[in-house]
C-alpha cells in the first residue's frame, strides 16, 4: 500500500466502518424477510420447499399449488397465501406442554385434523390473529378438528395464559414449547407459521404469516380436510 493510501487509512474514523457494516447488515437481513415472506396470490414462499427437504426451493406455480387433492382450489380468498402440499409430508413426532404442566405430543392428536399454531407474546400480528383461530376452534373444534396454538415464549406459562386472556381465546387450549424446539422442528421460517395436519399426524399445507382463519375460506380449506380423511 502506497504512503498516501496508508495515511487516508489512518485518517479514516472508525465510525466509517461501523455504519458501513450496519448497512450492509441491514441490506442482508431485508433480502432474507423478502425471501421467507409469504405471497399474496397464492404462489409459494420461495424457501419453503428447500427447507422441508421437498425440491430445490424454487418457487411453485399457482396451479401446481392449487392442484393437491381434497383441498384443491381453496388456497384463495384469506387463504391466498396457504401453501398447499402436492402430498402429504411425514412429520417428526414432537412434544410440548398442556396447562397442567404435562407433555403432550404430536401422537396423541392422530385421528383428528389439527391446525398447529406457533406463536409467541411479543409478536403483534400473532395478537391480531388470535381471536381468529378461537373463533375457527368455537365454531369446528370437536371430535375430528382441533386448533392446537403452541406458545413459544421462555419464561413459564404465564405469560401465554394472560394473553390469551387479553384477546379473549377462551376456546383454544393453553400449549406452551418453553424450550422453543417446535421452531424449528416443523422448519418454521416467520411468526406466527402454522401447519395444517392430517389424521395421520402429517403436513398438507402451511401459511407463514396471520391470516383470517374465521374467514368462509378458512373454513371450507379445513372442512375440506376433515372430509378428506
Amino acid at each position: 500500500m502506497s504512503e498516501r493510501k496508508q495515511r487516508k487509512a489512518r485518517q479514516t474514523p472508525p465510525t466509517v466502518y461501523l455504519v458501513a457494516g450496519i448497512l450492509a447488515a441491514v441490506a442482508g437481513f431485508g433480502t432474507v424477510y423478502v425471501s421467507f415472506a409469504p405471497s399474496d396470490n397464492g404462489r409459494q414462499p420461495k424457501t419453503v420447499s428447500a427447507m422441508s427437504g421437498e425440491g430445490d426451493g424454487a418457487p411453485a406455480s399457482s396451479s401446481e399449488n392449487a392442484a393437491a387433492g381434497p383441498l384443491a382450489g381453496l388456497n384463495k380468498g384469506a387463504m391466498a397465501a396457504f401453501v398447499v402440499r402436492p402430498t402429504p409430508l411425514p412429520l417428526p413426532d414432537f412434544t410440548f406442554i398442556d396447562a397442567v404442566g404435562n407433555a403432550k405430543s404430536l401422537a396423541e392428536f392422530q385421528g383428528k385434523v389439527v391446525l398447529l399454531n406457533i406463536w409467541a407474546t411479543w409478536c403483534v400480528p400473532c395478537r391480531e390473529e388470535m381471536p381468529m383461530l378461537d373463533e375457527l376452534q368455537r365454531e369446528l373444534g370437536g371430535k375430528d378438528f382441533e386448533v392446537v396454538a403452541v406458545n413459544i415464549d421462555k419464561g413459564g406459562s404465564d405469560k401465554a395464559r394472560d394473553f390469551l386472556a387479553e384477546t379473549g381465546a377462551a376456546n383454544l387450549a393453553l400449549y406452551t414449547d418453553p424450550p422453543g424446539k417446535l421452531f424449528a422442528t416443523v422448519k418454521a421460517v416467520g411468526m406466527p407459521t402454522t401447519l395444517l395436519i392430517d389424521r395421520q399426524g402429517r403436513e398438507i399445507g402451511r401459511l407463514v404469516g396471520p391470516a383470517d382463519w374465521a374467514s368462509a375460506e378458512a373454513k371450507r380449506l379445513i372442512e375440506a380436510a376433515i372430509g378428506a380423511s
